[in-house]
């Protein structure tokens, strides 16, 4: 059997970036499984998986805009020092609020003694993703 738009996949993957450094594997552990369309992989990613069946290998590069998207330079946000009720380091995570109390991640960029650069782009915007997948079971969902 192939994957199709309704089959339930289980695959090993590997996500490393240009220069080669892997970002995340399970090639060493359990293999992930998840439902062609149920939102917890990327479009883009299900996509190119369509026509593999179990046993297959598969490497294939994804450019930013089909990946985590372009980073935009209005996602980067300068906050008064202030409004910060803790201690914090450039590169930490922090946990905000959005208009509709959504929980937004924002990587502190810099600080200084009166403001602090909050970057919101996804970690991965902007970059080049190489995915490479073994197919290890296919089902009809």
């Amino acid at each position: 059997m192939t994957i199709n738009e309704q089959s339930r996949i289980t695959l090993h993957f590997e996500l490393a970036l240009e220069d080669g450094q892997i970002i995340d594997s399970n090639f060493d552990g359990n293999a992930a499984q998840f439902t062609y369309g149920d939102g917890s992989l990327l479009p883009d990613f299900e996509a190119v998986l369509v026509g593999l069946s179990v046993g297959e290998e598969a490497t294939f590069r994804m450019p930013p805009e089909k990946a985590f998207g372009a980073r935009n330079p209005s996602n980067v946000q300068t906050m008064s020092r202030s409004q910060f009720g803790m201690d914090i380091e450039e590169g930490m995570v922090v946990s905000f609020a959005d208009s509709a109390k959504n929980e937004l991640p924002g990587v502190i960029k810099s600080i200084s003694d009166s403001q602090v650069e909050v970057d919101f782009n996804h970690p991965l915007s902007g970059q080049t993703l190489t995915y490479r997948v073994k197919i290890v079971a296919v089902e009809e969902a």
